[in-house]
C-alpha cells in the first residue's frame, strides 16, 4: 500500500478528477490501480478565491515496489502499519457488584460501551429520558416554555452535546488511538464515513441522536444496562483503616419520586457540567474539588453568506459547505476573548435546565442549511473573579453560583424568553426594539431586550472589544445589526473533581470522568476520557464475563 500526501485539486472537482490526479502522481495506467482510500481531507482557502481540496490517500497498485522505485516524489511513501486501539482487561481484583456509570453523555456512553465489551456488565444511571423522548420534551419546551428539570437540552441520553452542531474534532493528541476509536465507533453506529478522514468532522444533531441510540443498543447486547429517569442523589461511603471507599448509591426515580439504595463498589462519575445539585452533594461528601477558569458570553448571529464570502472569497462559484470560523483576541485588559462552538447554518437554542434561569447554546443539523451562522463569543473568567461567595468566604462552587447569577439575570432580561439585542444597542447599553437585516434564528421564544445588562461591566466591555477585534479578521462581524443573545454560560465545568494516577477520586471506587469532572471539552474529548476511565477500571478489576 502506498500513501500519497498533500495531493491538491481545485475545490469542487469530480471523483474522476481525483482518480486521474492520483494516477498521474504515481505514473500508472488505469489497469494498474487496484483501489484507493481517502485518509485525510481538508479545504485550503489561504489563497482565496482560489480554493483547493487537499488529500492524503492510501493507494493499492499492481507491482507496488516497482511503482515506488520509479517515481521521485517525497509525498509518496510506503504506508507504515497503523496502530489500532485494542483494550484487554488485566485486573485481578473481583468486583462485589456491577459497576455503575452515572450519566449517559459521551463520556458515560463510551465508558459503558467499553466496559460492556470487556465483560463488566455495567449499569448506566441517567437522570433524564431516552433520546427520542428527550427530543420530544425539548421541542415541547421550545414551543410552549414548559421546562422539565431532568429532560432538557442539558440532561438526558447523549448529554448536552446532543443539541449542538455534532462537532467531532478535538485538539487532543492521543498516541493510543483513542480519538480514532471514538470516530470509528461513531461511524459503525450510523455516522457518515467521511468523519473518519475530514479534518473538521461533524454530523449534526439529527444524525447524532440516532448514533447515540445505536450505541446504547450495542452496549445492551454486550451485557450492559441503562436505566433512564434514575438520578443518583447521594453516596454511601465506608471507612476502613482510614481509607474512604464507595459502598453504594442512593437513587431516585425522577418520574415517581421513589428512592432506594443500590449497592456497588464502583461508580464512574460522568455527570456533565450542569449537574449542579450533584456538585453540591459531592462537596457535602468531601470529594476533593478545585475551582477552575471557564468562560461566559453571548451568542452572535450573522448571515451565513457573510461568513462564506469571508472564508471562501466573494463570488465563489464552487458548491461548498457552509463555512465555519474560529477567532481569538487578547485584549489590553489581559482577558482573552474567543469564539466557541461555532454553528454554520445553525440556530441559537434555549438550553435552560433550571427554573428561573436561562442559558443559550448553538445547534446545527447535518445539512447546516440555516440562514444564519452563530457562535458563542466568550470571555475567560477565573477564580479570582468569583471565588468569594455572598458570605465573603472562599467556596469551590462559587463559579457555579456565578453562572447561576448570570442565568437569573438573563431570565429576567427576556422575561423567561431568550433575550436578544442588536450589537449597536449592546454598545450603547440600551434595549433593542427589533431586528435589522439579520432575523434571529432561535429555537424557543425570544424577546428584544438589553443583553449587556446581564454582565458585570468589565465582562461586557471585553465582549464588545472582542467583537470589534474580530471585525478586523472578518469584515462585517461587528455589523450594527448583528444579533446577540444570552447568556452563554455552560461552556465548561466550573470545577474539577480531583483524581489520582489511577483516575480515582479521594473516595476509592469513584472515578470522575468527562467534561463535568473537568477533564474534557467537547463530544470527542469526553468520549476519549470515557475510554480512559474504562481502561483504568480494567487494570484493577476482573470482568464478570470474558468476551
Amino acid at each position: 500500500m502506498l500513501r500519497i500526501q498533500q495531493l491538491k485539486l481545485p475545490a469542487g472537482h469530480t471523483p474522476e478528477t481525483l482518480t486521474k490526479k492520483l494516477m498521474k502522481t504515481l505514473h500508472i495506467r488505469k489497469e494498474e490501480l487496484l483501489s484507493y482510500e481517502i485518509k485525510r481531507h481538508s479545504l485550503d482557502a489561504r489563497k482565496k478565491p482560489a480554493l483547493y481540496d487537499v488529500y492524503t490517500l492510501d493507494v493499492s497498485v499492481k507491482q507496488e515496489a516497482q511503482v515506488l522505485k520509479r517515481i521521485k516524489n517525497k509525498n509518496v511513501t510506503l504506508k507504515e502499519p497503523e496502530s489500532v486501539y485494542l483494550l484487554k482487561p488485566t485486573g485481578t481484583k473481583p468486583l462485589s457488584g456491577r459497576p455503575v456509570v452515572i450519566g449517559a453523555g459521551p463520556a458515560g456512553l463510551f465508558c459503558g460501551y467499553e466496559l460492556a465489551r470487556m465483560g463488566y456488565r455495567p449499569i448506566l444511571f441517567e437522570r433524564g429520558a431516552d433520546v427520542d423522548t428527550r427530543i420530544r420534551d425539548v421541542e415541547a419546551f421550545w414551543k410552549n416554555g414548559t421546562l422539565l428539570p431532568d429532560s432538557n437540552v442539558q440532561f438526558g441520553e447523549g448529554g448536552a452535546g446532543t443539541f449542538s452542531d455534532g462537532k467531532l474534532n478535538t485538539l487532543t493528541h492521543d498516541i493510543k488511538c483513542r480519538n480514532q476509536q471514538v470516530l470509528r465507533l461513531f461511524a459503525e453506529h450510523g455516522a457518515p464515513s467521511h468523519i473518519l478522514y475530514e479534518s473538521k468532522p461533524h454530523i449534526g444533531t439529527d444524525i447524532l441522536a440516532e448514533v447515540i441510540k445505536n450505541l446504547r443498543y450495542s452496549m445492551i447486547r454486550m451485557g450492559g444496562e441503562i436505566r433512564f429517569h434514575t438520578k443518583v442523589t447521594d453516596f454511601q461511603i465506608m471507612v476502613k483503616d482510614g481509607e474512604r471507599s464507595l459502598a453504594g448509591l442512593f437513587i431516585c426515580d425522577t418520574k415517581t419520586g421513589e428512592e432506594r439504595f443500590f449497592e456497588t463498589p464502583l461508580a464512574v462519575l460522568a455527570i456533565g457540567h450542569s449537574a449542579r445539585d450533584t456538585f453540591s452533594m459531592l462537596r457535602a461528601r468531601r470529594l476533593n474539588m478545585e475551582s477552575r477558569s471557564f468562560a461566559v458570553g453571548v451568542r452572535i448571529e450573522h448571515p451565513q453568506m457573510l461568513i462564506n464570502d469571508a472564508q471562501y472569497g466573494k463570488g465563489h462559484k464552487e458548491k461548498l459547505p457552509a463555512a465555519a470560523y474560529k477567532l481569538t483576541a487578547k485584549l489590553d485588559n489581559g482577558r482573552g476573548v474567543y469564539t466557541f462552538c461555532m454553528c454554520p447554518g445553525g440556530y441559537v437554542v434555549n438550553a435552560s435546565s433550571e427554573a428561573g434561569r436561562l442559558a443559550v447554546n448553538g445547534m446545527s443539523y447535518s445539512g447546516r442549511s440555516g440562514t444564519n451562522a452563530n457562535s458563542a463569543v466568550i470571555v475567560t473568567v477565573t477564580p479570582e473573579d468569583y471565588e468569594k461567595n455572598v458570605f465573603g468566604q472562599k467556596d469551590v462552587l462559587s463559579g457555579m453560583n456565578f453562572q447561576r447569577d448570570l442565568e437569573e439575570r438573563a431570565y429576567r432580561a427576556g422575561k423567561g424568553k431568550v433575550p436578544v439585542q442588536l450589537f449597536r444597542d449592546f454598545q450603547k447599553n440600551i434595549p433593542s426594539k427589533g431586528a435589522g437585516s439579520v432575523c434571529p434564528q432561535v429555537k424557543g421564544g425570544y424577546a428584544w431586550s438589553n443583553v449587556r445588562g446581564i454582565f458585570p461591566e468589565s465582562l461586557a466591555r471585553s465582549l464588545e472589544d472582542g467583537i470589534m477585534a474580530f471585525d478586523r479578521k472578518i469584515p462585517g462581524y461587528a455589523a450594527s445589526d448583528a444579533v446577540l443573545s444570552g447568556v452563554e454560560s455552560r461552556t465548561s465545568s466550573p470545577v474539577r473533581i480531583v483524581r489520582d494516577d489511577r483516575l480515582e477520586s479521594n473516595v476509592r471506587g469513584i472515578y470522575p470522568c468527562g467534561e463535568g469532572a473537568g477533564y474534557a471539552g467537547g463530544i470527542t474529548s469526553a468520549a476519549v476520557d470515557g475510554l480512559k476511565v474504562a481502561e483504568a477500571v480494567s487494570k484493577i478489576y476482573t470482568p464478570f464475563d470474558i468476551p
